[in-house]
């Protein structure tokens, strides 16, 4: 007698595995897309928090590369660097991975606010991103008139 798996064994095995498979590479692909949301998330809390503490300690907005290590784009498309704008009055834009122009960032040294906007997208990473950082999203208030000590 020999021994050893026959066809239909070998088949059914192939066919397990193939079922394995087509289940976990989707959610696989879906946690790598996770991890790049959160690592966004990440950068806009800190450029957030850069950005004001570079305004109450200065009293005025300069080059974005000056106040915060996030890398920003005078574009929505992420051509160019505005990491030497300089954010007074200026808008430029943060490109999360693989998702461009996903948020809109707008300074103005007159009254102090640091305006932070949604922009319209259908890549799934800028989608994911608005909504980790929606309470980021709208006017911050570093300085002027409205902000008494």
């Amino acid at each position: 007698m020999k021994k050893g798996f026959t066809m239909i064994e070998l088949i059914f095995v192939i066919v397990i595995i193939g079922i394995l498979a087509a289940v976990a590479i989707p959610k696989l692909s879906a946690t790598r897309d996770d991890a790049k949301i959160a690592a966004a998330a990440s950068e806009v809390s800190t450029a957030v928090s850069d950005i004001g503490a570079y305004y109450t300690a200065h009293g005025e907005f300069s080059t974005l590369g000056t106040m915060t290590n996030v890398v920003f784009y005078t574009t929505s498309g992420g051509s160019t660097d505005a990491n030497v704008t300089d954010l007074n009055g200026t808008s430029v834009y943060y490109n999360a991975p693989s998702g461009n122009g996903c948020l809109k960032f707008t300074g103005s040294t007159t009254d102090g606010n640091l305006t932070v906007a949604d922009v319209s997208s259908t890549k799934s990473i800028c989608t994911g991103l608005q909504k980790a950082v929606k309470k980021l999203v709208m006017v911050h208030q570093f300085g002027g008139s409205s902000v008494s000590f």
